[in-house]
């Protein structure tokens, strides 16, 4: 199985940007397709991005769009999150999440289709 560790978070000025990490250790990140979900407190775990096994395709949830940018480095064993213009609805325990995928272009944007998920990374919004 597959170990998930994120890092990145941080205070960040409203109109600021993060680049988050996942970093996958135990098996090659390759094998798996990768989300990002977030959860706010007294908020259920949202969905807000997910990246295939080859990176070829993304999705990501409309609050996002053209704001985040998933991306993954397979030689690294790694994903990323790149966010910008943080609005004040983005503060969250942002966690990466991976599951086996059976080919290189799907991509998964609901919960219970991800088997394994890092503790998280905080990211706080100043005004």
């Amino acid at each position: 199985q597959v170990q998930l560790v994120e890092s990145g978070g941080g205070l960040v000025q409203a109109g600021g940007s993060l680049r988050l990490s996942c970093a996958a250790s135990g098996r090659t990140l390759s094998t798996y397709a990768m989300g990002w979900f977030r959860q706010a407190p007294g908020k259920e775990r949202e969905f807000v991005t997910a990246i295939s096994r080859s990176g070829g395709n993304t999705y990501y949830e409309d609050s996002v769009k053209g704001r985040f940018t998933i991306s993954r480095d397979n030689a690294k064993n790694t994903v990323y999150l790149q966010i910008n213009s943080l609005k004040p609805e983005d503060p969250a325990v942002y966690s990466c999440e991976a599951t086996s995928s059976v080919n290189t272009v799907s991509v998964y944007t609901r919960l219970f289709e991800y088997d394994y998920w890092g503790h998280g990374t905080q990211v706080t919004v100043s005004s």
